[in-house]
């Protein structure tokens, strides 16, 4: 198992604190009353039951013990994540050294001119 694979289960327990979860790989999971979906859960027995099948992902996992950390929530949120569109554009040549460099003989020649006016 790995951090950010998703897998499906059944539930197998459910616990005021959250619910285990017999995955299909044959490992058991917890899903924390955190991850089961954003906001606040009164009841975790409205959400779940016992048998019902599930999709979830691995948000962390024990190797020595072989405990996984389960996640619905994270697959609710990836599915309101819009894909970020990219501007190709020249605008960038205004950021960066560039300006900096074209006015840095300027910059210096204003701050000695008035080191000048100030020894006067």
């Amino acid at each position: 198992m790995r951090i950010g694979e998703k897998y499906k289960g059944v539930v197998s327990g459910i616990q005021p604190y959250g619910a285990f979860v017999e995955l299909e790989n044959g490992n058991t999971g917890l899903i924390h009353i955190s991850e089961i979906r954003t906001g606040f859960i009164e009841n975790i027995g409205e959400l779940l039951s016992v048998g019902q099948s599930i999709t979830v992902q691995v948000v962390d996992y024990d190797e020595y013990t072989g405990k996984a950390s389960l996640s619905m929530r994270t697959l609710e949120e990836e599915k309101h994540r819009f894909p970020r569109r990219r501007r190709f554009t020249n605008d960038r040549y205004k950021s960066g050294f560039r300006p900096l460099k074209k006015n840095l003989s300027h910059w210096t020649q204003e701050a000695l001119d008035y080191l000048r006016n100030q020894e006067d």
